[in-house]
């Protein structure tokens, strides 16, 4: 745990209950998923954590304007992205209340850092589990474990597009019903190149999509901008065949041509895996 985080509004009694029942999720007496949820604690939030957010915002924001996918844009629009405050979780100003009406996606706060069935079994109700501390401005450049940031403004702008939105939960209802440990593998595989490291070809240009890529100045400029970086054209079954390593910037990158070939592809797979497991993707 960094403790220059500010991990004082995850350290109660509360985050200590919901961090236990995801750590045990599945096992008897833990299989309801809303147990891992917490209240986001707004108050919490110092003044430096609000800088925090500014600053991160509008030298990304302006970057992003002309690089990143429009329908990643076009959902920050959606959903009142705004750089003036860390977003609300609840309430009529909360990122939620536009996400609800718009494909019933929603942000759920959560203690921690989830074990992989338990952040399926959210993504599975088209819920987000949502890290809410904030990286100090010590650490603004690069944070090896996420925090709002990556979550609200690298992930969540997408959960506002009906295609991606069903990709998303499509992908967490066949993950959680995976126990094939190749599968689980390419599963994680396929996210990783996907939802954390996507580009995507559109009007003719590479953009951004993936959260990891969305959030971090660094890594978005070197995806699009470097020579050192094989950009090839997704396959799904390439991707999942193709190992990836976390402690560096990505040397191996997948081109979408449209998020529909995303979730055609999903479809698909899904229905394999789902097929074995006797239940239905719907």
């Amino acid at each position: 745990m960094n403790p220059s985080l500010n991990h004082a509004m995850i350290d109660d009694a509360d985050a200590r209950r919901a961090q236990e029942r995801a750590d045990h999720f599945g096992e008897p007496g833990h299989e309801d998923i809303t147990g891992v949820y917490i209240a986001q604690r707004y108050e919490g939030y110092t003044e430096e954590n609000q800088e925090t957010w500014r600053i991160l915002y509008d030298r990304q924001m302006e970057f992003l304007a002309t690089r990143a996918s429009e329908v990643y844009l076009s959902g920050a629009r959606s959903i009142n992205l705004v750089r003036d405050h860390i977003p609300y979780l609840e309430g009529p100003r909360s990122v939620n209340h536009f996400l609800k009406r718009l494909t019933g996606w929603q942000s759920r706060a959560v203690p921690g850092y989830l074990p992989a069935k338990a952040f399926f079994a959210c993504l599975a109700r088209r819920e987000f589990p949502t890290t809410i501390v904030i990286r100090p401005k010590s650490s603004i450049d690069y944070l090896p474990e996420p925090d709002i940031f990556h979550d609200i403004f690298g992930h969540v702008p997408l959960h506002a597009d009906p295609v991606f939105a069903d990709f998303l939960q499509t992908y967490g209802k066949a993950a959680l019903l995976t126990n094939d440990p190749h599968h689980t593998e390419r599963l994680a595989r396929l996210f990783w190149f996907t939802v954390e490291f996507g580009l995507i070809r559109e009007g003719g240009r590479l953009r951004l999509y993936g959260s990891g890529l969305i959030s971090s100045p660094g890594e978005s400029r070197h995806a699009l901008e470097s020579s050192e970086v094989d950009r090839r054209p997704f396959d799904l079954d390439v991707v999942c065949a193709t190992s990836f390593e976390i402690d560096h910037y990505q040397p191996i990158l997948y081109v979408l041509e449209s998020f529909e070939q995303l979730r055609d592809a999903m479809n698909s797979y899904a229905m394999r895996l789902l097929d074995r497991a006797g239940a239905k993707v719907a």
